[in-house]
């Protein structure tokens, strides 16, 4: 698994922010579910924070516009408190001991500035530094640097800081929150970020403004920012698609299907998709809607009696258009399908939900669950084919009322099909940072939750999805495929994910930039996609990748379009060369932590056999130098990490599956602890 660089570092970069991407420890996946007990699941309590000062400010009851002590614009969620310390402005959210710090100083560089915010946010700074990178100007900020400290993870902690200059002046944001917040809350957050303006600035805007042509010139600018961004970043292949005006103007690939093999990738290349599959189910809902066999304001358990959630009041409120809405308040609750996988079914993988509980309130918070998201092709499925099992049910009311009417002839669920011919593999980082050949049979844990993310396709099946997306339901031939109005409501906002944009069913809708985006990304290993469209333009964008660290071609692509379409400031080349650079930082500061092959002294204190009743068994072996951590699933090779507060990791090292962390416990029972933001497991000695 890829370790993520702090939150800090991601929502400066808003091409990357808007895509709900996983939060460490886990990889670049989209997480499904598993049939196991949730009993030995706790959520992670952090131990006190230092508190920098009595936080007696104001709570805020909406969404509000502030400034800083300079008078730099920013919005402060709604529940935070607010309160103002010198220089500091300082946001505290609603769970207290997690704050971030707006602090306005006059200093003689990035490093002096940060220094001078530590001081007057009043806390010890008394994590070390780990990586430091100069990021680019953005939205009238130039001189940016952002700072990454190494926490201990029994700390259950973030923290890092962002100086940037303008008006004379440096601004400083220090993130210093508990991780199970700072995940539970990433919308605020990136809320706080992306509205953070110097004085008298801001935003462009393309509004107003008419799209350019897709030319050869303007098409060959997007060719060789893929193609720049794919060879630097060592993604092996990237396929791209564009639409305009009904047509499609571009098609095709850059790279390889595989590193050391010659076959190129191209428009017909089959990728998964990922969690691009969540808008083709919430397509089939709205045939079935058209179709008169459900409603979107109908109840879940009316559909299928035995859906049921870990909290009764939450079930009894799900609608079908609350299945992929991202608003129930369930969370991610990632780490049991990486583990335990084998022989999960469709049926076992819906009553996992039974065992999941919700962390914020129905309706309050952007929160991303794919095992939900999973339930409601299901129960599509069952709607439609109620003889069927639900996993055979889905996949036939996807093939007749999606796949089939819309020609998307390479798409598929079956894995074993999908790899055969013209498909790509999956590729990733191993600890040293060079690309290799992922752990590809961990995808496959998909399979039971397949409505959430696990369809193939290539770039031209999901041009022709975007084609009848852009048509609002009509087909190529004119013909009618879906009605407008039921398609839309696809669209219509569950949830706000910040100001700018909302969820609504597997669609995100995006105004960042004064036009309306609507898109959707997904990730699993080694596999990154992204589909985007512009409704009032015309124009619309299909990235197909199939390595780490592709998230970010994927991403930062929309911001190029726009910037193609719009004649807008040339930021996305600038911007994917940073946020590339930091990934690497981040990998290179991270290896400099391992000792692998594992500490043979450490190594020499585990117990052979580990369990827990959620993630299933740990068995420890040895081979030559190296140690070998086997979940039954799948396996790595582990390397040891000497965390600040002087306790051990164990941490996998296989490209794809890289940084999954067990810390060490003290005591008379062995132990090993593995967290993901919201979850803690502990595996006891067997």
């Amino acid at each position: 698994m890829r370790s993520l660089l702090p939150v800090i570092a991601l929502v400066t970069l808003a091409a990357c922010s808007s895509s709900p991407e996983p939060t460490a420890p886990t990889s670049p996946v989209e997480p499904t579910g598993s049939s196991a007990p949730a009993a030995s699941v706790t959520p992670t309590a952090a131990p006190e924070a230092p508190a920098p000062q009595a936080i007696a400010g104001e709570r805020l009851a909406a969404d509000t516009p502030k400034t800083t002590v300079a008078g730099n614009t920013f919005i402060a969620p709604s529940g935070w408190r607010i309160s103002v310390k010198g220089p500091a402005t300082i946001l505290e959210a609603p769970e207290p001991g997690s704050r971030i710090a707006l602090v306005d100083v006059q200093a003689k560089d990035a490093d002096d500035a940060v220094a001078l915010a530590w001081a007057a946010y009043g806390s010890e700074k008394k994590w070390p530094l780990k990586t430091t990178v100069d990021a680019p100007d953005k939205d009238g900020w130039t001189r940016i640097k952002i700072y990454d400290y190494q926490t201990s993870p029994n700390e259950k902690r973030d923290v890092g800081a962002m100086a940037r200059f303008a008006n004379d002046t440096w601004t400083v944001v220090i993130y210093d929150m508990e991780q199970a917040v700072g995940e539970k809350r990433g919308s605020q957050v990136g809320l706080i970020y992306g509205r953070l303006l110097p004085k008298g600035r801001a935003r462009e805007s393309f509004a107003g403004k008419t799209a350019n042509t897709l030319d050869q010139a303007r098409i060959a600018a997007l060719g060789k920012f893929v193609e720049t961004a794919q060879q630097k970043l060592g993604v092996p292949g990237v396929s791209v698609g564009l639409i305009q005006g009904g047509k499609v103007v571009f098609a095709g690939g850059f790279g390889v299907r595989e590193l050391g093999k010659k076959q190129a990738v191209d428009a017909d290349t089959k990728y998964i998709i990922a969690s691009n599959t969540k808008a083709l189910t919430t397509l089939m809902l709205a045939k079935l809607v058209e179709e008169k066999k459900l409603t979107w304001e109908t109840p879940a358990t009316s559909l299928l009696p035995s859906f049921k959630l870990g909290d009764a009041d939450t079930t009894s409120r799900v609608l079908v258009k609350h299945l992929i809405c991202a608003c129930t308040g369930m969370p991610r609750q990632d780490l049991e399908w990486i583990f335990q996988f084998q022989g999960v079914t469709p049926d076992g993988a819906l009553a996992t939900l039974a065992t999941m509980q919700p962390t914020s309130k129905f309706g309050e918070l952007f929160q991303y669950s794919n095992p939900l998201a999973a339930a409601a092709g299901f129960i599509g499925g069952h709607v439609a084919f109620p003889k069927l099992d639900v996993g055979k049910a889905y996949d036939e009311a996807m093939r007749t009322r999606v796949f089939e009417p819309l020609g998307m002839k390479g798409a598929t669920f079956d894995f074993k099909r999908a790899q055969t011919g013209n498909y790509a593999v999956p590729h990733a980082q191993d600890i040293d940072g060079k690309s290799a050949r992922a752990i590809a049979a961990v995808n496959e844990a998909v399979i039971p939750v397949r409505p959430a993310g696990g369809a193939w396709a290539t770039v031209n099946d999901v041009l022709k999805y975007v084609q009848m997306e852009l048509a609002e339901g009509k087909l190529p031939d004119g013909k009618s495929y879906l009605e407008k109005d039921i398609l839309l409501a696809r669209r219509a906002p569950q949830v706000a994910i910040n100001t700018d944009a909302t969820y609504g069913m597997g669609l995100m809708v995006d105004k960042k930039w004064g036009v309306t985006v609507v898109h959707h990304g997904g990730d699993l290993i080694g596999f990154h996609s992204d589909m985007m469209w512009l409704p009032e333009h015309g124009v619309g964008a299909v990235v197909l990748t199939n390595g780490d660290p592709g998230w970010l071609i994927r991403s930062i692509f929309q911001r190029k379009l726009l910037e193609v379409l719009f004649d807008g400031k040339a930021e996305a080349d600038t911007e994917i060369a940073t946020v590339g650079k930091m990934y690497f930082d981040q990998l290179a500061a991270e290896r400099k932590l391992l000792t692998s092959p594992a500490d043979a002294a450490e190594s020499k204190k585990l117990a052979a056999h580990y369990t827990n009743a959620a993630l299933g068994d740990v068995k420890v072996s040895r081979a030559g130098a190296a140690t070998i951590f086997d979940f039954g699933e799948w396996k790595s090779e582990v390397a040891t990490k000497k965390n600040p507060d002087g306790t051990i990791s164990f941490v996998t090292t296989t490209p794809g599956m890289t940084g999954v962390e067990f810390v060490v416990g003290g005591g008379a029972k062995r132990t090993l602890t593995i967290r993901d933001a919201q979850h803690e497991y502990v595996f006891n000695e067997k």
